[in-house]
């Protein structure tokens, strides 16, 4: 009887998860700019990216969501990446059994395969902070909205029959037996012995030797499923063979998107799978949510950049750590040491919202903003973010700020990418103070081309991306 309701269950999560994709032609075209970023001689995929909070997103956050959802969500995220830095295993195990007799997918995945219950490790936090686009999967292809996160390795989408769970998400699941370039992963190809360190969980193997994936993240948030291969889309460029994780238990906080896009540095990650065609890098620009921007994987064009190098780091080898060197508020220095801006490892990261600093830093930039806007009313802190004043980002005279990086990188910050509107009347400095590690988030990072040119180990960064 337990095994009927399951599989009851199961089904009709699945006919309630598929939404129409919303309409967002006329002022939304999906048509790509003609970015002059992308200008490049060499070969490229160019897709367009979208603000969670744009009207022209396909899957966007529901408008009355409170920007406090964000900031804690955004937390969850932060705690994440300082668990995961520090290899601390978490300590909420999953325990997700399929169904013994559902229908078998295709690819050749038998009946009685266990999903596994594991503990799984802490990832990155994924949904209301991150950009989105679309990707075709299947031949033929269907195109699929997707989170893009350079924080997690392996791509990842929901899949049909969904035995377990599959949250809400706009357009159809993906259904692996109606396309022909489909398979499942044996266990014991060496793509199934690569996920522990794109997932930093254990690999498990089905009854029917498929092996599966299982990959969390910091909001509790996860999705299991079977390794699999098939071809990948961006336009009229499609690449063969592509390994992903078709999902078949799917829970958490990952908006209306279909799954997610790996763009860390792993040999799983969507970066390091296309890089034989395209080449070791990937360019984006992350849009305000009043325009539109880009991600784009293969060659560009590097005389607009100032670049600063990649860190090595023994702490995750997957994530992209620089090294922060000075910040200036209205031309002039923080008042603290040169050494405080590295007292703490520096990650750039796409999904997190706000940019945490080491504290002393942190705390020097706040009195100096404060400082330099005592002209502007100060308002009540509002969830982690101490230093707020009664107007709008758009309203205010906010005073230069440049973030330098070592090799001479800089962010000559906007008022749109110092202070971030938390409701109709306040806005609040972008910034809190770091725990085990800083780093550089996506309000600061928005409409600069963002180069990770990973083949040279640098990231560069230019103005005027999305323009």
């Amino acid at each position: 009887m337990a095994l009927r309701l399951l599989l009851l269950l199961a089904f009709s999560l699945l006919f309630a998860t598929a939404t129409p994709v919303r309409d967002i032609t006329g002022a939304c075209s999906s048509e790509i700019k003609d970015f002059q970023h992308l200008n490049s001689t060499g070969p490229g995929l160019h897709l367009e990216l979208h603000h969670p909070r744009s009207p022209c997103s396909p899957a966007q956050v529901p408008a009355d969501l409170p920007f406090s959802a964000v900031l804690s969500h955004d937390d969850a995220r932060i705690a994440s990446l300082a668990a995961r830095i520090a290899k601390t295993p978490s300590g909420r195990p999953t325990s997700l059994q399929a169904a013994d007799e559902r229908a078998e997918p295709a690819g050749g995945v038998g009946v009685a395969d266990s999903l596994a219950s594991v503990p799984l490790s802490p990832g990155t936090s994924v949904g209301v902070g991150n950009y989105v686009t679309r990707i075709g999967l299947g031949t033929p292809a269907t195109q699929y909205v997707m989170v893009v996160d350079t924080g997690s390795s392996l791509t990842w989408l929901q899949c049909s029959p969904c035995v377990v769970s599959c949250h809400r998400q706009s357009g159809p699941l993906f259904n692996p037996k109606t396309s022909s370039t489909y398979a499942s992963v044996s266990c014991s190809a060496q793509q199934c012995n690569d996920l522990p360190s794109a997932t930093l969980n254990p690999a498990a193997c089905s009854s029917s030797n498929v092996c599966i994936y299982q990959a969390s993240y910091g909001d509790s948030s996860f999705s299991v499923g079977y390794l699999s291969k098939d071809t990948v889309s961006f336009g009229a460029n499609s690449q063969p063979n592509f390994y992903y994780g078709c999902g078949q238990d799917n829970e958490g906080l990952f908006g209306r998107s279909a799954g997610l896009i790996g763009l860390a540095r792993n040999k799983l990650s969507l970066l390091y799978q296309l890089a034989p065609s395209y080449g070791y890098s990937f360019t984006y620009c992350l849009p305000s949510s009043s325009s539109s921007g880009y991600l784009s994987i293969g060659s560009y064009n590097p005389g607009q950049y100032s670049y600063t190098p990649m860190v090595s780091s023994s702490l995750d080898d997957s994530l992209y750590f620089i090294k922060l060197s000075g910040i200036t508020v209205a031309g002039k220095p923080l008042s603290i040491s040169s050494s405080e801006y590295s007292s703490l490892p520096t990650i750039i990261d796409s999904g997190t919202v706000i940019t945490r600093l080491p504290t002393n830093v942190y705390s020097a930039l706040s009195k100096a903003v404060a400082g330099a806007m005592k002209g502007t009313p100060s308002a009540s802190a509002y969830s982690i973010l101490d230093t707020c004043f009664k107007s709008q980002a758009s309203q205010v005279r906010a005073p230069a700020v440049t973030m330098a990086f070592s090799g001479g990188a800089v962010l000559n910050l906007s008022a749109r990418n110092l202070l971030v509107d938390v409701d109709s009347s306040t806005t609040c400095l972008a910034f809190a103070p770091a725990r085990s590690a800083a780093i550089i988030g996506n309000t600061q990072q928005q409409t600069f081309s963002v180069v990770y040119d990973v083949k040279s180990n640098r990231i560069g960064f230019a103005a005027g991306g999305c323009s």
